[in-house]
């Protein structure tokens, strides 16, 4: 690749990583990882923007869809408000996601959709009632500075996945992989056992291990680096996304993820920019396993974050399974 090539491309990436740990005996912790309530009918998920501006119109598909799946919906202040690209004043934005977060009566929290705003105010956020009574906070993208904080700093379990705004208009014709991977957040809130097969990528690299899921996306993870909510890696499953950056930054970020120490103790990784991916992981000795279905895809699965499970890659397939 020429440079003038290698600055202006713009791709997608999805990357798998994963490391053994200690086995933990405890029904409600994975490696020392607070899994919150699962949800049955009749349980409420609010609905709130800690970042991007959506309209109530563009969250009722996502509305509807939860609610034949048996459960209740509280929409918070910040839908449909709107502060420039935001939804609402960092202040606005604040008091929804925390009301939500206090209220006893809610039990989940899915984010309207993503964009940016979250690091404005993650550090105006108590979570003193949240760990005590921890909930699903449920969303991917700049959602992911929810999920490194609240790993980092309260070891309670997060699912990575779509949002509001990942809801088909009609599901009568969205496809069946938009289909599945929109339940398998149901599966995931009421506890079902999650595993994901893939078809093998050549440039995969074969193995297995063993440990609490963790990561997002990639820009977020730098973006929080050396932070209270730095992401910690080390004995974990890490996976990446992302979408619409130059190969150059993808380049920078990935050292990023090198330098900060984020690739030291792991036991596997994935992407598609193959070798990007490998020259940052060359000399460890984890699987790697490229182009799985999670980010800013229509195929984007649910994932438990900081629960545990097991990565293996082979010849033949992939396979992550929660444990």
């Amino acid at each position: 690749m020429n440079r003038k090539d290698f600055l202006s491309a713009v791709v997608p990436l999805a990357t798998f990583a994963s490391a053994f740990t200690n086995p933990t005996s405890s029904s409600t912790t994975h490696g020392l990882k607070k899994i919150p309530p699962y949800l049955k009918k009749g349980d409420t998920i609010g609905i709130c923007c800690p970042s991007g501006y959506i309209s109530r119109d563009e969250c009722q598909p996502a509305i509807k869809k939860m609610q034949e799946w048996g459960f209740n919906i509280r929409v918070g202040m910040t839908v449909g408000l709107r502060d420039f690209t935001f939804a609402g004043t960092d202040e606005e934005r604040v008091k929804d996601l925390q009301q939500m977060m206090d209220d006893r009566s809610i039990n989940a929290i899915m984010l309207g959709r993503g964009g940016y705003g979250a690091v404005r105010i993650i550090d105006k956020i108590d979570f003193t009632e949240f760990e005590k009574r921890p909930k699903w906070i449920i969303g991917f993208s700049d959602a992911t500075v929810f999920h490194c904080h609240i790993n980092h700093n309260y070891g309670i379990a997060t699912l990575h996945s779509k949002m509001c705004n990942s809801f088909p208009d009609d599901f009568s014709k969205a496809d069946q992989t938009q289909i599945d991977s929109i339940d398998s957040i149901r599966q995931c809130l009421v506890g079902e056992k999650m595993i994901y097969k893939r078809l093998p990528v050549v440039e995969n690299r074969p193995g297995e291990g063993i440990g609490p899921l963790v990561g997002g996306n990639l820009s977020i993870i730098e973006q929080v680096t050396g932070s209270i909510s730095n992401l910690q890696t080390e004995g974990k499953i890490l996976f990446i996304e992302d979408v619409g950056e130059y190969l150059y930054k993808v380049d920078g970020m990935l050292w990023n993820l090198k330098r900060s120490k984020k690739l030291d103790r792991l036991k596997g990784f994935g992407k598609t920019i193959y070798q990007m991916v490998m020259e940052k992981v060359e000399k460890y000795h984890y699987p790697v396993c490229f182009d799985f279905p999670v980010g800013h895809v229509k195929e984007n699965y649910a994932l438990k974050c900081g629960v545990r499970h097991k990565l293996t890659v082979s010849k033949n397939e992939t396979i992550l399974k929660e444990l």
